[in-house]
């Protein structure tokens, strides 16, 4: 068991920083019962985080010490591993581009996946599922202002689109007015108005 946990401690090594690891990445080392024990054993040790049930991720070493990776690593390791959109919620998108001086208080990220939570070192992190045209264009500009307006809603949508606008790139904005079709009537309706006002 010793030799399997440090050749995934070595293989967790060469891995740039953020990245995951999962029991499956590893069956090449051994069988699944022997990669999960010494993937907890790695965990208990502090060596490695777990990031969601069945990915982990290597501890970052610094001179001060090791820390757990950022929530914004550990979002997107979950995503590539299981394959969901995984992007910032609404309020955080809007204080993003300034349409907010609202912080949010708490780590939630809108997903693709089912809604659960997990735990990044000490924090907590809320992943909710959230429907497909909130995610359309996930971590891209458009896709941030996409969620910055659902988050503000139809009474302030059309008000923050004139800023919006002017915040994003001309490429942008065609983006999210392509995306249009996917959104519902009051955000299609408003982002038609902001394109031609």
């Amino acid at each position: 068991m010793q030799h399997l946990t440090s050749q995934i401690l070595g293989y967790a090594e060469q891995l740039p920083e953020g990245a995951a690891l999962s029991a499956k990445s590893l069956l090449h080392l051994g069988n699944r019962a022997a990669v999960d024990q010494a993937l907890s054993r790695l965990h208990e040790r502090g060596e490695l985080i777990r990031a969601g049930r069945g990915i982990y991720m290597k501890a970052i070493k610094s001179r001060f010490g090791s820390r757990p990776p950022t929530v914004e690593q550990a979002a997107a390791a979950v995503a590539h591993q299981r394959g969901e959109v995984i992007v910032s919620n609404g309020a955080a998108a809007a204080n993003a581009l300034g349409l907010t001086t609202q912080v949010p208080v708490r780590s939630i990220y809108l997903t693709s996946g089912r809604s659960r939570t997990m735990s990044v070192g000490s924090q907590e992190v809320e992943l909710k599922h959230a429907p497909p045209w909130q995610l359309s264009l996930a971590n891209r500009p458009a896709g941030v202002a996409v969620r910055a307006l659902a988050w503000l809603g139809p009474e302030r949508a059309e008000e923050a689109l004139s800023s919006i606008k002017r915040k994003l790139s001309p490429e942008a904005f065609t983006e999210l007015l392509a995306a249009a079709h996917q959104f519902p009537t009051w955000l299609a309706r408003s982002v038609g108005k902001a394109a031609h006002g």
